[in-house]
């Protein structure tokens, strides 16, 4: 096994790397988000530059699904680093993203302008801005809604080609977040600069470049990044106080875009810290709301329907069950089995093939519960009607005890304030007042 980490303090060693690369490498951006790491990072790299008298560029890469303080945070580090700065490239492009709270949608585009009525936050009006009426001319490899993996490999080419020489971007990654980062560091087969194991040989499609990931916090521990901040007086973003009082472990704060599939587990996170960005944060893609109500709190909760005009009842039925299979998959099973019973009635009963349900059917009738629809069934589970009442079942035993069995598993399944169906309501109350004669 190759060393990896140093003999000396982390803060030692990172210092000594900056002045590695301030003096060994041409030219040099740093790839920084507004969290804890990259904004230690860049600002021990604003030390450094200051006594060496050099000058780097910076490139922060807006999601727009972004926590205030983030932001407030990045226009901190920005007049932090006003003298050390050759150029700032802050990023709000339309970029596609990753959406792991939808099976129907599972991309999203950021900053897209079809889609500006419900941006979660104003296009930011600072001249370092870059966004899709203003970005370079000879940006002829940009495309709107191209990967966000895409783009950072092509602008880094592109910072190369206008620098020209060995061009470093510098990433706040640490080793010990991931095995696959710790493996990336200690690779002994991949391209390195000057055979620093904490540089990557970077390569577009497999044709090499002039440009080298460099990683000179690849040793530093949550911890380390902490007594930094607090023994070297560095700013910070200030969500991350908010996380710590809200019960989320050091270990576990992530500050990305909130749809990915980490970020997914703790999207309610915004309705606890910054309320007024929440409802935005909610309607910006679908399948939000599901990891608002599936994530922390009542999972029988009523929602407010999101049917995108694009997608047909049917698809929409598809939609909400696979959302509630991401966070309870035994009550995604059970509304499956009672769809599936009542499409089979209707083909026994009623001689109706599934071919033959339409979208739609005239409003009354549905109510009436005397035809079959998709926009039906999709209501049904809208209002998280647990018996399925508006399919025409009614509350039996085994609903009972399969409802009894989930809520043993998910302790917020039942919410009094939410669930709008009277023997739903009077179990819950006697669920959670801790009575035993349901």
């Amino acid at each position: 096994m190759p060393k990896v980490f140093s003999d000396k303090d982390v803060l030692t060693a990172t210092n000594e790397r900056l002045e590695y690369i301030f003096q060994h490498f041409d030219n040099y951006y740093f790839s920084v988000s507004g969290g804890k790491d990259s904004s230690v990072m860049l600002q021990l790299a604003i030390r450094k530059a200051r006594q060496m008298h050099v000058k780097f560029s910076v490139l922060y890469v807006d999601f727009e699904a972004q926590y205030q303080s983030t932001i407030k945070h990045i226009e901190e580090l920005i007049l932090e680093s006003q003298d050390v700065l050759e150029r700032w490239y802050w990023v709000a492009l339309p970029l596609s993203l990753r959406n792991a709270v939808s099976v129907l949608q599972p991309k999203w585009i950021c900053w897209d302008l079809e889609e500006q009525k419900r941006w979660v936050r104003a296009m930011p009006d600072n001249p370092w801005v870059i966004h899709e009426n203003n970005y370079p001319s000879d940006w002829t490899w940009f495309q709107r809604g191209m990967e966000f993996e895409q783009f950072i490999l092509y602008f880094a080419r592109w910072f190369h080609q206008k620098k020209g020489g060995n061009t470093a971007c510098i990433v706040a990654i640490r080793s010990d977040e991931s095995l696959n980062r710790f493996r990336t560091l200690v690779n002994t087969s991949k391209e390195t600069f000057e055979n620093k194991n904490w540089t990557t040989h970077l390569k577009l499609y497999g044709q090499a470049t002039h440009v080298f990931s460099v990683f000179p916090l690849y040793d530093w521990k949550t911890s380390d990044i902490w007594t930094a901040v607090a023994r070297l007086d560095l700013k910070f973003n200030d969500i991350y106080e908010q996380l710590y009082k809200n019960g989320v472990p050091l270990s576990e704060q992530r500050l990305c875009q909130p749809y990915g599939d980490d970020q997914r587990k703790g999207i309610d996170q915004f309705k606890a810290l910054e309320y007024e960005t929440w409802e935005k944060v909610l309607n910006r893609v679908h399948g939000v709301n599901f990891g608002n109500i599936y994530c922390r709190t009542s999972a029988l909760g009523v929602i407010k329907t999101q049917k995108p005009h694009t997608m047909t009842w049917q698809q929409y039925t598809v939609f909400l069950l696979e959302s509630l299979g991401l966070y309870v998959p035994e009550l995604r099973d059970h509304y499956y089995y009672k769809i599936k019973t009542f499409l089979n009635w209707y083909l026994k009963k009623k001689g109706i093939h599934l071919s033959d349900i339409r979208d739609e059917e005239p409003k009354a009738l549905e109510n009436a519960k005397k035809v079959a629809s998709w926009r039906r069934i999709a209501r049904a589970i809208e209002h998280n009607d647990f018996w399925m009442k508006r399919l025409s079942f009614s509350q039996n035993k085994s609903d009972i005890k399969k409802l009894l069995s989930l809520q043993e598993k998910y302790h917020n399944l039942l919410n009094d304030t939410t669930l709008g169906d009277k023997d739903l309501e009077k179990i819950s109350q006697l669920v959670n007042r801790g009575g035993q004669d349901v």
